[in-house]
């Protein structure tokens, strides 16, 4: 691991706003660190307001959009609501959905099948709109780049309003509106939104129309909260707030679906981080082994106990999904190592027989392995599907656009896409890929990076700095946890493996002549037990661990050295 430490801003504004928050010096330069430099930012941050969520219709083309919804509600037209089949998809239609089936019966849901359809907007879902009398197509995370399939409805007389959140390509499909805070020509605030937060501009849109204000659709905020954490999409600005708010509804009136998965786990206050762990997965589960349409069936259901019932079923989907992942995963590892992949920039790796439903979950894994740009192929009908995972700092989007003379679709951000190809363009495409990625990476990437907030003594750490800390939540890009480093530390000699397969370390660790003790607990730690026996450096992050009632500071180590 490189341990970097994050380039500390000026002195004298870290005192300034240190002295103006009544905080200490450290906490002072984590807030200026992350551009919260004066007192207003400040209150901003910690204070999230309704309010900061900005006007829907500043978004391009939302006018447009919402005239043609409520021209299809007033002819009683049937719409059909559609979208990608993973958590930011599902959750985007069932929000979009539910709420429209507040003001129309004639609501619909499509999500394209994983394995017979493929990601985003499918002539198959087009023609089942077609035959079932649907008039308008609301496309949700997906549809930016669908060109051919929009003109293909417009022969139809089908009409599309796009809401997505990836990169638009050079061109724009020719739907009646397409809401992308991405696109060029929009000059929405707030250009990170998920594709769950593009649909809920769309509802406050329609919301707005009918005298509803923010606090009235504040139900359907804790979709776009589990949308935002399952997305990593950047945790600040209007995400922020909406995922601020969301966590709330989660933990305090969520719908019956989230309801079902959390009495599934039996634990009392989710985190955003219990949200990417817990809930994200379960929804995810149903589109990897089933089908998506399970994950909005439950995210849907008005009966409790029926939403108990799938969600018990989806927690099948999602033990079978974890091993299945264990097992894909060690098949990958062993073909690397027969084919020495190891030696190579990147890590591309096929399979016929592997599940498409949990290919993107393997190439993270591999990631963790190998720490390379990463795709997972396997067989897709008559073509090669891959997901493809990137490091910390390299564009794998980019780099695949420049190997794009051997695909055949492709879409996604700058760490995650995925992709389909002729297989006899296979060995062609993993050659140019492994060049391209080799030309252009900055080889320093190729190590993991542990970006250090600031370097502090034990004795800092007081319940009044790890509230605060704490206060800075919810956790995400672009406000990631902090991250502290201390050296010169000593284990009280009760320091052990621990876990399973002895993987985990837990300590008690203290600094120089100050006896207070921490309890440290480092995940995957284990093998580092030999360097405890003397003074080492510790690089971690501060969490709350209760014990028989009893809450105390933890520390999560990331590394030690």
């Amino acid at each position: 691991m490189r341990w970097t430490l994050k380039s500390q801003p000026e002195k004298e504004k870290v005192v300034q706003l240190a002295k103006e928050l009544q905080v200490d010096n450290t906490i002072a330069s984590i807030l200026c660190q992350r551009n919260i430099d004066t007192f207003d930012k400040a209150k901003k941050f910690f204070r999230p307001s309704l309010e900061d969520i900005h006007n829907p219709f500043l978004m391009k083309d939302m006018d447009v959009a919402v005239n043609r919804i409520e021209t299809a509600i007033s002819n009683n037209e049937n719409i059909l609501i559609y979208g990608d089949y993973d958590v930011d998809g599902t959750t985007a239609v069932s929000l979009v959905s539910s709420y429209l089936k507040t003001i129309t019966p004639n609501i619909a849901t499509y999500i394209p099948d994983r394995y017979d359809e493929g990601y985003g907007v499918s002539y198959t879902g087009i023609d089942f709109a077609q035959d079932n009398d649907f008039s308008l197509i609301i496309a949700l995370d997906c549809g930016i780049k669908a060109i051919d399939k929009v003109a293909y409805a417009n022969e139809k007389n089908i009409d599309f309003i796009i809401c997505d959140h990836h990169k638009p390509g050079d061109e724009i499909p020719d739907a009646i509106a397409v809401l992308n805070p991405k696109r060029v020509d929009c000059s929405y605030p707030f250009d990170e939104l998920c594709g769950c937060g593009v649909g809920f501009k769309l509802i406050q849109a329609l919301g707005s129309k009918r005298n509803q204000t923010i606090e009235d659709l504040l139900p359907y905020l804790d979709l776009v909260a589990t949308a935002i954490a399952a997305d990593i999409v950047p945790m600040n600005g209007e995400n922020r707030v909406l995922a601020y708010f969301g966590l709330q509804v989660i933990n305090q009136n969520p719908r019956n679906g989230i309801k079902a998965i959390i009495h599934q786990i039996k634990k009392k206050e989710l985190t955003i981080t219990d949200v990417v762990f817990i809930i994200a997965p379960r929804i995810n589960a149903a589109g990897r082994m089933k089908h998506g349409n399970y994950a909005v069936e439950l995210l849907t259901e008005m009966d409790l106990d029926s939403a108990i019932d799938f969600a018990a079923a989806i927690e099948i989907f999602n033990a079978d999904r974890k091993d299945l992942d264990k097992k894909i995963t060690n098949e990958a590892l062993i073909q690397i190592i027969d084919n020495e992949e190891q030696q190579r920039f990147t890590t591309v790796v096929f399979d016929k027989n592997w599940h498409k439903g949990v290919i993107g979950i393997v190439a993270s894994r591999l990631i963790e392995k190998y720490y390379r740009p990463t795709l997972v192929f396997t067989k897709s009908g008559h073509k090669l599907a891959a997901s493809a995972r990137s490091i910390k700092g390299f564009d794998v989007y980019e780099a695949l656009l420049e190997c794009k003379e051997f695909i055949e679709q492709f879409g996604g951000h700058k760490y995650a896409a995925g992709l389909t190809l002729l297989s006899e363009n296979y060995e062609n495409f993993k050659n140019k890929f492994e060049e391209v990625v080799s030309k252009t990476i900055d080889r320093e990437l190729l190590i993991p990076e542990i970006a250090i907030d600031a370097e502090v003594e034990l004795t800092e750490i007081t319940p009044k700095f790890f509230r605060i800390i704490q206060q800075m939540a919810p956790f995400g890009p672009q406000n990631m946890r902090p991250v502290f480093k201390s050296t010169c530390i000593r284990d009280n000699g009760y320091g052990k493996k621990v876990g399973k397969e002895q993987t985990h370390l837990k300590l008690n660790v203290f600094q120089g002549d100050n006896k207070q003790t921490f309890g440290a607990i480092g995940f995957n730690l284990g093998e580092k037990m030999e360097f405890v026996q003397d003074e080492f450096d510790i690089v971690y992050a501060l969490d709350e661990n209760e014990w028989n009632g009893y809450k105390s500071i933890q520390l999560v180590l990331k590394d030690l050295k």
